[in-house]
């Protein structure tokens, strides 16, 4: 019996292994969907306590798959859970997680990229962006393919103040290939520094926590795992919107063994590119023979208030599309041309 004024700790009652679980319901991992199963609770728990405090917390997690990270979230004494899942198989012992712990549970048989987050949390959990973060968590054990996209749509999220972000600065605890954590964390100079770096660390703190050894998974995938973790900043390190940051990094990072110069070129239409790409680069004051990977954030941001600059002055320059320009020149130039396919460009190889 617990003693008085104090909340005995929630406990699952004894249920079926992970692994029984899918040996019952015949569950086996698709390598299309690039699943892979991680049965060691120990290790389930160990993601869960980088989330931080979970105790009567609303947390959503994507892609429980078997239910390994549920259980470790459950036990972790939270509110409520919400279990997003796209794989129809998977809902049945999820379902038997449900019954175990009554009211808790809430899963929806969906797919998390088209998922509205907005009504996903009770309303009275909002919190001003200014604010400690909301008890509210989002964690997963992502799928590859899934993972990257994703993260982009919720730094997005995160940038515009919606979607799982419209209750404030909401936490993410998520799982990516070992290689895609260490870009998402990567520092000015280092050789992983890449789009990804720059698009997650001005809107987020970003936490590498730890490596999962792939061999913990079941089936093995040839990489280990990063489990990382986000909270969003209160102040965005730059302060454009989202497209124009991600059209610039992007840019910045078509070549990126070239120098920066190169990169930012693709920013402006082929006449007057030249002469554009040096005032932009003049503006910033950044050295165009940098390499993309050496870059600083205030350097990305001072590249990207100096393009916000030339944009109100010329509306056309922000649609414009280097690629789009690129496949017209290609389609003129195999009209012009009688015989065989034209050669393509170094620039068309690259990109």
């Amino acid at each position: 019996m617990a003693a008085p004024g104090k909340v005995a700790a929630f406990r699952l009652p004894p249920l079926p292994t992970v692994g029984e679980i899918i040996k019952l319901f015949r569950l086996k991992a698709l390598k299309q969907l690039s699943q892979n199963f991680l049965l060691d609770l120990r290790l389930t728990d160990k993601i869960v306590k980088q989330a931080g405090e979970l105790k009567n917390a609303h947390v959503c997690e994507v892609g429980p798959g078997p239910g390994g990270i549920t259980r470790s979230i459950l036990s972790a004494g939270v509110e409520q859970l919400l279990l997003i899942e796209k794989d129809a198989r998977f809902i049945p012992g999820l379902q038997m997680l449900s019954e175990a712990a009554p009211g808790k549970v809430h899963i929806v048989h969906g797919d998390i990229l088209t998922y509205k987050m907005e009504k996903a949390f009770p309303k009275h959990l909002k919190k001003n962006w200014e604010d400690e973060p909301p008890n509210i968590h989002i964690i997963g054990n992502l799928p590859f393919s899934v993972s990257t996209p994703l993260i982009i749509k919720w730094l997005e999220n995160v940038s515009k103040r919606d979607g799982p972000f419209i209750y404030g600065r909401t936490q993410m605890t998520l799982t990516f290939q070992k290689e895609v954590g260490e870009r998402l964390t990567a520092n000015p100079g280092s050789k992983q520094r890449s789009r990804l770096s720059i698009m997650a660390q001005h809107l987020c703190t970003v936490e590498n926590c730890f490596v999962i050894p792939g061999q913990a998974f079941v089936p093995k995938p040839e990489v280990d795992v990063a489990v990382v973790h986000f909270t969003p900043l209160v102040q965005p390190k730059i302060q454009q919107p989202f497209e124009l940051v991600e059209k610039v990094v992007q840019s910045v990072f078509q070549f990126r063994r070239k120098y920066c110069f190169r990169g930012i070129e693709t920013l402006f239409p082929e006449n007057g590119r030249l002469k554009r790409t040096e005032e932009l680069m003049m503006t910033a004051n950044v050295d165009p023979t940098l390499r993309p990977f050496q870059l600083s954030m205030s350097q990305f941001r001072s590249l990207c208030n100096a393009y916000r600059k030339m944009c109100d002055e010329d509306p056309s320059l922000f649609v414009f599309n280097y690629r789009e320009e690129l496949r017209q020149k290609k389609v003129t130039r195999g009209s012009l041309e009688s015989t065989g396919q034209p050669e393509q460009t170094e620039e068309e190889n690259q990109l």
